[in-house]
This record gives structure tokens, sequence and C-alpha cells, in this order.
């Protein structure tokens, strides 16, 4: 064992002392900006359609239902959803909280309300740009639209490489490290136990293809959700004569006006806008390239219409889901007896929503959170294999089914080896890995935003001539000749 780590101790500094200094850099200096700035664009050249179409967008997300042999409008959703609401709703809210103070909370909306702009432009083109498989459900997402837009199979490539390493193997690890210890926390069970029945759970649905995780994730996600949400309102209208209190410290803190974190007043201000910010990206993913791959599995007679759905979801994600965390540990004695007494300490994002929910509802809030948490990161996995199945697919695709299958193999032991071990490395890998990933699809949608505006401009002119629902016609596009035509067959299209 000596010789082993003397072997791979120096290799694991000399990655350390390479990665690290590229990860802060890329996540510190360019991608919080770049995410943000993108998310302003679309919001200029969409003519801010998150605010004039915010109604029609949910209901179509309501009714998106129904697709044959495929995946519906609604399914997709779902299985972007199991993504973006994981444990990071419940930690990372908290750890924003506690470093950023509750100015973050306001910065973190800011955030989402740009963010929209962001995920209807990506998904959008991930359904202009698809594909249809043999097993009926499409396929697509920036690996697909690099290659086929702007011709480069090479940083398509790059792109689902980076996808594959964050979501496929370091994030599963990660989520099935964070189930067990909440199970452990919460009943006493082993962590090699609940190992096990994660990775018993997640192979019955994985083994079952991209349908079968988009019917669990239909079925998981509006009710975890539902369920967060009630308990939140519950824990809102109890404390009822404190919100206002509250949502005026959210927006003083978020100028300097709060208590400040840090002392001054200036600081307080930058640490809320960096935490708030990185929060509401980290969370809603809009602008990552993860959320396409859904995206493209809906049928749906319109690529407007899944851009609006996916759209919608980074509503439910930050400004419903995280906010759900956010008044339960601000109306909570918790976070001001830590402030009081641990200010400037380090502490376990997670451990202040779970002392948060205990304050409110003493045992139950306990055994809820762990419930949660098992929920949330476990319908993460699915939906973290169905992104990763898509990019291998992509990588190797004379031989799609046997990768795919070896992937699944892979997936199921990266949940049981997660459950028990360390993965402190691997986690800062993933990292790197995602803020290359993001890095690479924000500069090809920066690049092929228009496409999604013309498409956007033929959906609305379409329902103001009185069409309920729009059909897309690819000739609307400067390019037809770049989309399948039996994906959007112009026989079907029309005028």
């Amino acid at each position: 064992m000596e010789i082993l780590e003397s072997i791979l101790g120096p290799l694991r500094d000399g990655l350390y002392a390479v990665m690290m200094p590229v990860s802060d850099f890329i996540w510190s200096y360019i991608l919080v900006y770049l995410l943000l700035g993108a998310g302003v664009w679309f919001t200029i050249i969409t003519r801010g359609m998150q605010f004039r179409l915010f109604g029609h967008m949910a209901r179509v997300t309501v009714t998106a239902r129904g697709a044959g042999e495929g995946v519906s409008g609604f399914q997709a959703f779902a299985t972007s959803m199991a993504a973006r609401v994981g444990t990071g709703n419940l930690a990372g809210v908290a750890l924003a909280l506690w470093i950023g103070g509750p100015g973050a909370i306001f910065w973190m909306w800011v955030t989402a309300l740009v963010g929209f702009a962001t995920a209807f432009i990506e998904s959008t083109l991930a359904q202009v740009y698809k594909h249809r498989n043999e097993d009926g459900v499409f396929r697509g997402g920036p690996a697909y639209y690099i290659e086929r837009c702007l011709g480069w199979r090479w940083l398509g490539s790059l792109f689902a490489v980076f996808l594959i390493i964050a979501y496929g193997l370091a994030f599963n690890a990660a989520q099935s490290n964070t189930i067990a210890q909440g199970m452990n926390g919460a009943f006493g069970i082993p962590n090699w136990l609940s190992g096990v029945v994660i990775a018993i759970l997640a192979g019955l649905v994985i083994y079952g293809g991209l349908k079968s995780v988009a019917r669990t994730a239909e079925k998981i996600v509006p009710v975890m959700a539902i369920a967060y949400l009630l308990v939140a309102l519950w824990i809102l209208i109890a404390n009822i004569s404190a919100v206002p209190d509250m949502l005026s410290l959210i927006v003083m803190s978020a100028f300097g006006l709060g208590p400040a974190v840090g002392g001054a007043a200036g600081y307080a201000i930058k640490a809320a806008m960096e935490n708030g910010i990185k929060r509401g990206l980290f969370s809603n993913e809009a602008g990552m390239g993860s959320t396409p791959n859904a995206a493209a599995q809906a049928t749906v007679k319109h690529p407007a219409a899944q851009g609006l759905v996916q759209s919608f979801g980074v509503f439910v994600d930050t400004i419903v889901i995280c906010s759900c965390t956010a008044v339960v540990i601000l109306l909570s004695g918790v976070y001001e007896r830590l402030l009081s007494e641990s200010a400037g300490d380090s502490i376990e994002g997670i451990q202040l929503t779970q002392d948060a929910m205990v304050d409110h509802l003493g045992g139950f809030g306990e055994i809820f959170i762990a419930l949660a948490i098992f929920f949330f990161a476990f319908t993460s996995i699915l939906a973290n294999f169905s992104f990763s199945s898509v990019n291998i697919e992509y990588l190797f695709r004379r031989h799609a089914k046997k990768a795919v299958n070896v992937f699944k193999v892979i997936i199921i032991a990266m949940v049981l080896i997660g459950s028990v071990a360390e993965l402190s490395v691997v986690w800062d890998f993933a990292d790197l890995a995602m803020g290359l990933m993001a890095t690479t699809n924000l500069f090809a949608i920066l690049i092929m935003g228009p496409i999604a505006v013309s498409v956007l401009k033929d959906y609305e002119r379409q329902r103001r001539e009185g069409i309920k629902e729009p059909v897309f016609h690819p000739s609307v596009l400067k390019r037809p000749e770049l989309v399948d035509d039996d994906v959007w067959p112009v026989k079907e299209a029309k005028s």
C-alpha cells in the first residue's frame, strides 16, 4: 500500500498542480461572466422572450404530453429537471447564503431571469438539428448541432468527452455518495448497503433505455418537486409575519445595505453577487450544454415549443426550488444563530439545510430532507446517464449499442464506488471538465443564436395567424439542407 501511495501520491499532486489553477481560472474569470453575458445578449435578441411568453411557456409545459413511440415534451422536461434539481438545490443554496449572505438569493433570481433565454436558445438548436434513432427516440444536443451547423466534429467530440467525464462518471459517484451519507445520518444505514440498493434501482431503469429514464423521471420529478414546494409553503405560511423582513433583508443585502458578511459593504455586494450568480448558473444549468441532450429527445411539432418548455425549467429549478431552500433557512433560527456563533467558519451546506428543516419540523424535518436527498440525487443519476448515453452514441456511431452497454456497467460501478469512497480528486476533475464543456457550448450557441431567433419568430408568426400548434418548416432557415428531412419533412409543413 505504501509503495502504491508513493507512486500515486506524486501523480495526484502533479495533476492538482496543473488542474486546479486552470479550473479556478475558467470558473472564476471566464464562465461566470460568459454565462451571464450570454444570457443578457440572448434576452435582447429574443426581445425578452422570458417576460413576453412566460404564461405561454407554462401552458406548453403542462400540456406537452403524448409522443407515440417517442419521448413527449413533458418527459423531456422531466428528464432535464431530474438533472437540474439535485442535491445542489439543498446544499448549494445554503452555501451561497453562508458565504454571500441573504443578498446572494437576489442575484440568484436575477441570474435565472436571464438564464431563461439561454436555455431557450440551446434547447431550440438541439431540436432543430436532432436526428431520429432506430429505437424511435430522437438524439441531439451540443455535440450534434456543433457538427451539423458549424461542421466541426472535432469540437463536438471534445464536448462529448467533457460531458461524459463530468456527468457520466464523477457526478454519478458524487450523487451516490450524497445519498449514502444522508441515509446513514438519518437511518443508520451502512453506506455500502445504500450503494447496492441505488445501483440495483438505477440498473432497473437505465437498462430500459432512454424511454425508461424519461418515464421514470416523468413520475418522480413532479412529485418530489411539489412535495418540497408544499413543505416550504407550509413553513412560509407558519412564519408569515416574518416574511416582509426576510424579503427586505434579501434585497438590502444584495446592495450591501444588510449585514455585511465580510465587514465592508463593498465586499458584501461582491460576495452576494458572485455567490448568487454562481449558484443560479450551476443550479439551472442554462448554457452549460447538458439539458439540450434531453430537449432533443422530445417529439414536438416545432423546435421552439420544446425550447419554451426547457426555458420554463429554469423558473422551476431556481425561482421555485432554490427559493424554497432559502425560505426554509432564512425563516429558521439556525442561520442567525450560526452567524453569531460561527461567522467565518466553513460549513457543510446540506447540514445547514437539515438543521433549518429540523428547527421548523422537528424529527420529521430530518427524515424529509433525507428522503428529498434520495429522490433528488437518484433521479439526477438517471438523467446523467441519459445525457451521457447520447454523447457515447455520438462518439461511437458504428458501435453505439456496444459502447452504451459497456457504459451502463461503468455507471453502475461508479454508483457503487461513489457510495463508499472519498472522491475529491474525481470531483475536482469533473469541475474542470464541466467548465470546459460549458465554454465549448457557449462559444457555439453565441455563433448560432440567430438561428434559434429565426425559429422563434416563425413560431410566433404562426401563433399570430391563429395556429394553436405551430408546425416547423425548415425553409425558415438559411441552410435548410443541414436539417434531417425525416425529422422535419417539408411535406408536413404549413405555411
